[in-house]
């Protein structure tokens, strides 16, 4: 019997141990981690986004608590003015969840750009939404206050061809995000403000 308690309190001692190195890990490792995803990852897309602003949206950045998600904004300025701002969401595409860095004038509300940021959709078919610079650019102008569709289904964008799917999903992650753009949308234009020249 005592040997059973040793081997209980040895075990839990070495869980214990274990999971506190862990723990410190992933916590010493999780700003190097957000960065490297903000240079290699969600950067270009940002940086495509808001091209011709005369500051580094990936430097100025806020967050915001949405319920219990925390949003990321990147922040451009433009002739002075912190009148940008670009952020991440998402759509469900073919293969999987698509991600979208979706690029709004805060105070037109229309559209500077996307950029799909991560998919695991078909090479070649669905990954063209990330390639094909002609797909995201039919977004840019256009107004946040209606939802965004394919063409098949009534709306404005043509679809990649071969992944309809992936398009569908990248419109309706835009779609959804503009709902919850609206709702922070003074806490965004008050935040941004810090970062005006």
């Amino acid at each position: 019997m005592r040997d059973i308690i040793r081997m209980i309190v040895v075990l839990a001692v070495l869980a214990a141990c274990s999971g506190g190195l862990l723990a410190a890990v992933k916590s010493g490792t999780a700003e190097k981690i957000e960065y490297q995803q903000l240079k290699f990852v969600k950067g270009p897309a940002i940086k495509e986004i808001m091209k011709g602003c005369s500051n580094d949206p990936i430097v100025d950045r806020f967050k915001i608590k949405d319920g219990e998600i925390e949003r990321g904004f990147y922040v451009g300025v433009f002739d002075g003015k912190a009148n940008a701002v670009a952020y991440e969401t998402s759509g469900k595409g073919f293969g999987g969840p698509v991600g979208i860095m979706v690029g709004v004038n805060i105070h037109t509300d229309k559209l500077l750009g996307i950029g799909v940021t991560t998919h695991s959709e078909t090479p070649g078919l669905g990954s063209r939404a990330k390639d094909d610079p002609s797909f995201g650019v039919q977004f840019k102008g256009m107004a946040m206050n209606k939802p965004f569709k394919v063409k098949t289904d009534g709306g404005e964008i043509d679809a990649v061809s071969g992944a309809t799917i992936t398009s569908k999903g990248v419109c309706a992650g835009i779609t959804q995000s503009a709902e919850f753009y609206k709702k922070l949308k003074p806490q965004i234009i008050e935040q941004a403000k810090a970062f005006a020249k």
